[in-house]
């Protein structure tokens, strides 16, 4: 057989900017934003399992640990690498069968917290189906850690204590929320013991039934009671409806490498759009973080954003295939719109016709598994379901009432989605996982990393320290720390630098695992509690 193995990576392991963090090597790894998550991966793959129950176990425990982000009421991306080829899931929920624009005009709007925000939860199919597809462990085996820590409690960590009494003011007039996540009437303190005993049996259902309990049985019984007292449409029928799917990335080649995003109705195709349009610039001429830098990848990304806004839906409802977004010489007309000078609000152009918890783990036998899962906006919609404690994602926020849009909502239709797990190839190999999660900051994250490790050749681990800018909308933009001249050259040049508000949605946190020729380098973000552990 030929040697597949990838060559030693040419980059130095250095890490240039204030960090926390240092890359973990070994031959099985597991990164996330949770040191208790992690370490639950890590358990599994010492249990004799391989990276998928790693990654499942790991997001099964970040339900517990880390509810700021995500929860059983969640949806769910993945990509995998089973040691040959690339496998894409989308186990996102769909809009309930009541859903229609009148329905939410007599509302005033789509809604943002509450039941009438709530799509179908897609989180526990993906972890029954992952975990049939290609685990090694039995399926209850995985929910071992997250069911110890939410009976018996877990110490809460302190970005997690943080961004929990952040959001108490807004949500705890959502129904179940005060209840369960405002024991004494507030949010908890760092290392004060936190458990969650309605989550821990409801966890030991859906691992007796694989699911069937949560889409089917008593815990949609449950939902829909909740639903209907609360004002909301999701029926048992709509849970029992639920359906994932297996799908092709969607892929840019840049620099020698293939960046692998998921096919809308999520966002990823934006970092593929904007590394498409930075093709036609000859990045390395202009220094790293110097204000040429930054501002042609704020105006590239601009441009993809504005593409995404106006097209991006369920695919079966989108007026072209998503690849038209990608075509080369449409990208290399939107390239010829940047003025090096000027920050510009982009409109879409006319393609050819034709809160998140990130976390990736990676074993000896060569699985890598790329994965994301959300609440969105912290704890989503603010709901939990009484006695169970199902916190329920708020992704229906996702679609417009617009008349005609793409993403206008409809019955039966998956939302707009934010959260996005990436992948990196060269010549068909695996090189790395990658993800960044954090509303809109995580297609422009990715594309960010990709800039500083393709063009300016940093390592992983220098690549998530460095600062980064965030779009906001028109000419705004947050950015972090660059060096000095930078924020004033930005500004010169348009741009509207405004201070990031204190809440869930910053400039993201990310962890990267890196194929060497034996093993990996684990990074991770020190933007939040995260940390790469491994063997």
């Amino acid at each position: 057989m030929p040697d597949t193995s990838p060559p030693a990576p040419s980059f130095k392991w250095t890490t240039p900017y204030l960090t926390q963090r240092r890359p973990t090597f070994a031959r099985n790894v597991v990164s996330t934003s949770q040191p208790l998550a992690s370490q639950a991966g890590l358990r599994m793959l010492l249990a004799g399992g391989n990276a998928v129950d790693a990654a499942v176990a790991t997001a099964i425990t970040l339900t517990i640990v880390e509810p700021i982000s995500n929860g059983i009421g969640s949806d769910h991306f993945a990509i995998i690498w089973d040691g040959k080829q690339l496998h894409g899931l989308n186990a996102s929920g769909r809009s309930p069968a009541a859903w229609t624009p009148e329905y939410f005009k007599k509302l005033g709007g789509m809604q943002a917290r509450g039941w009438n925000a709530v799509t179908v939860p897609g989180a526990v199919s993906a972890w029954v189906e992952l975990s049939r597809k290609f685990g090694r462990l039995p399926f209850e085996k995985l929910f071992e850690p997250a069911i110890d820590y939410a009976r018996n409690g877990f110490p809460i960590s302190p970005f997690v204590s943080h961004r929990w009494g952040l959001q108490v003011a807004e949500l705890k007039i959502q129904p179940g929320f005060s209840d369960y996540f405002m024991p004494g009437g507030r949010g908890p303190q760092p290392a004060e013991i936190f458990d969650m005993v309605d989550a821990a049996v409801t966890l030991e259902k859906i691992a007796a039934t694989k699911g069937e309990a949560f889409y089917r049985g008593e815990y949609a019984e449950k939902m829909e009671a909740h639903s209907k007292a609360c004002g909301g449409a999701m029926t048992r029928g709509d849970l029992a409806a639920h359906t994932i799917d297996w799908v092709d990335t969607m892929r840019q080649d840049y620099r020698g490498y293939t960046v692998h995003e998921l096919p809308p109705n999520g966002q990823g195709i934006v970092c593929l759009i904007a590394l498409g349009i930075l093709q036609n610039f000859d990045m390395k001429s202009y220094p790293l973080d110097s204000a040429d830098s930054v501002h042609l990848q704020i105006e590239a990304s601009k441009l993809a954003f504005a593409d995404a806004y106006r097209y991006v839906a369920d695919t079966n409802f989108m007026p072209f295939k998503p690849d038209a977004m990608l075509d080369p010489a449409y990208l290399k007309s939107r390239a010829k719109l940047i003025d090096m000078k000027k920050a510009q609000d982009f409109g879409h152009g006319e393609p050819p016709k034709g809160g998140t918890v990130y976390l990736t783990a990676a074993d000896a036998d060569g699985m890598m598994v790329s994965m994301i899962q959300s609440n969105f906006m912290g704890f989503g919609s603010g709901v939990v379901v009484p006695g169970t404690g199902i916190s329920l994602q708020n992704r229906g926020s996702g679609f417009n009432l617009v008349p005609g849009h793409p993403n206008e909502v409809a019955p039966n239709k998956r939302p707009f989605q934010t959260i996005i797990p990436a992948f990196v190839t060269r010549d068909g190999q695996p090189v790395m996982t990658l993800g960044l999660m954090g509303g809109n900051m995580q297609p422009q994250g990715h594309a960010q990393l990709m800039v500083r490790m393709a063009d300016y050749g940093q390592s992983p681990q220098a690549a998530i320290d460095g600062p980064r800018f965030r779009i906001v909308k028109g000419v705004e933009i947050n950015i972090e720390a660059f060096p000095a001249g930078v924020e004033e050259e930005l500004a010169k040049r348009g741009h509207n630098i405004t201070e990031l508000p204190e809440g869930y949605m910053d400039f993201g946190c990310s962890q990267i695992i890196y194929r060497l020729p034996d093993g990996y380098a684990a990074s991770s973000d020190s933007r939040r509690d995260s940390l790469p552990v491994g063997f």
